[in-house]
């Protein structure tokens, strides 16, 4: 069921929550817990106050602020919340229920799902070949975002961009970047730009490459690396110099490398 609060928020009155079994509450746990949930509902769940101060700053819009009731009192929520036209406060007990933290959060968005944008044919990108931790999904979609890259290709098998997991690892990098998911390779033929991707045991040294501006990276699958028919069609692979001599970096961690040296000489 669902109570009414006394009036104490600046334009408008929140509403109490106290059902588990409240439908709002129960479509926040299916986004909350699947990951592919956005893709059937067209929703997202937003959870935490650096992602949804991150939505409001890009200028996004919000359906619905839901605030754990422990945090009201904070002016510093209760503004965040403001910027949704609906807010609903839920006891920190049913909080826990669709959170996806280990310590919940104090404030969550629901928004609509982003309109999937048209590819940039002629624009930088960053091409991810069936990358599977949403981790390392984030931290790429981050360093894109930092190092001015536009736009984020995500071949089919790729982990779902839009998932709990890598939009909290984004932390709030998706909201500036043109995301396009689901992408068979042949989708790739429309890129006027070379493609680049890296390699462990073959290719020009980065330092030395002579790198095309611009370029799409092709960052591939943690174990097996990007595909041999979507290397093929390459114009150039390489190597990043590692004196330690480790025999690999992380994939999040040499799409950081490739796309700052990418922007160091001027992409």
């Amino acid at each position: 069921m669902s109570e009414p609060v006394r009036p104490g928020a600046p334009h408008r009155e929140p509403v109490r929550i106290t059902s588990r079994d409240n439908p709002l509450l129960l479509r926040l746990r299916k986004l909350a817990q699947d990951g592919a949930a956005y893709r059937r509902t067209g929703q997202l769940w937003l959870e935490g106050e650096h992602l949804c101060a991150a939505l409001r700053e890009r200028g996004g819009a919000a359906l619905q602020a839901v605030v754990c009731e422990d945090a009201w009192p904070r002016p510093a929520v209760r503004a965040l919340a403001a910027w949704a036209p609906r807010i609903a406060l839920v006891p920190a007990a049913l909080f826990r229920g669709f959170s996806g933290l280990e310590s919940p959060a104090p404030i969550g968005f629901v928004i609509d799902l982003p309109v999937a944008p048209a590819l940039l044919p002629h624009g930088a990108a960053v091409v991810l070949d069936r990358v599977q931790d949403p981790g390392n999904v984030g931290s790429m979609l981050r360093s894109a975002a930092a190092f001015g890259v536009p736009q984020v290709l995500a071949l089919k098998g790729t982990v779902a961009l839009w998932s709990p997991k890598v939009l909290r690892a984004g932390m709030g990098a998706h909201f500036g970047l043109r995301l396009i998911e689901g992408l068979e390779p042949e989708a790739l033929q429309a890129l006027q730009v070379p493609l680049v991707a890296t390699s462990s045991h073959a290719g020009a040294l980065l330092p030395q490459a002579g790198l095309p501006r611009p370029c799409a990276w092709v960052l591939g699958h943690e174990g097996q690396g990007v595909a041999a028919a979507l290397l093929a069609r390459c114009a150039l692979q390489v190597r990043i110099p590692q004196p330690g001599g480790e025999e690999s970096l992380n994939v999040a961690a040499a799409a950081a490398v490739c796309l700052y040296e990418s922007a160091r000489r001027g992409q």
